[in-house]
């Protein structure tokens, strides 16, 4: 079993630096200059970004479209679940009943989720037009990564495969398009910093 979690380890880091490749190489990007008259200010439209600004009405496409919506918080929900109990994994004998169980089930919902996610793109037609091969192959990854780390939550029997599996996904965040998890992060900056600098966010409050 150590192999198979030193297999799982050497994934995990090999994810954490490729990350951090990507992260250098954005950064050494330059921002094009802004010559737009200050009308705002830049971090009270970051701090928007990041809390208002990402809630379901703030957004069209969300407040459109509630149960896509929902389905992919319930997803990315089950992924943070499934992050947190990978770090346990070598304690996960030690963990409270009621701990394990509530894991293994907001890991199950969430790769529930994502295969839902997954089958809208064979079949729904304008997902279907706007998925790349590497869209579905994320997703089915990540979602039989999740039944999987919420099988082997309760059958030892599966640890194995659950570490060899999350070698492999841990691997592939760098390289696929689970990487948009540390491009959000840019995006939201640079979404807030431009329409904040420019006064459209927060809203300005209108007056009668």
């Amino acid at each position: 079993m150590l192999i198979f979690q030193l297999i799982a380890l050497l994934g995990f880091l090999a994810g954490l630096y490729g990350l951090y490749l990507r992260y250098a190489e954005t950064r050494r990007r330059p921002l094009p200059p802004d010559r737009s008259p200050l009308k705002g200010n830049p971090t009270h439209g970051i701090v928007y970004a990041f809390t208002a600004g990402m809630m379901p009405w703030a957004k069209e496409s969300t407040r459109l479209h509630g149960i896509a919506y929902l389905r992919g918080i319930g997803f990315h929900l089950g992924i943070f679940a499934a992050l947190g109990a990978f770090l346990l994994s070598p304690f996960w004998g030690a963990l409270p009943a009621l701990l394990s169980w509530t894991l293994s089930g907001v890991i199950a919902l969430g790769a529930i989720l994502g295969a839902a996610g997954g089958v809208l793109r064979l079949v729904e037609h304008n997902l279907r037009g706007l998925s790349l091969p590497d869209d579905h192959f994320a997703v089915w990854l990540v979602s039989a990564w999740l039944a999987l780390s919420a099988i082997a939550l309760h059958g030892p029997g599966w640890l194995p495969a659950y570490y060899l599996l999350s070698a492999v996904t841990l691997a592939y965040i760098p390289l696929g398009k689970i990487r948009h998890c540390l491009y959000f992060f840019f995006s939201r900056i640079f979404f807030g910093r431009f329409f904040g600098r420019r006064g459209v966010f927060p809203h300005p409050k209108t007056t009668q």
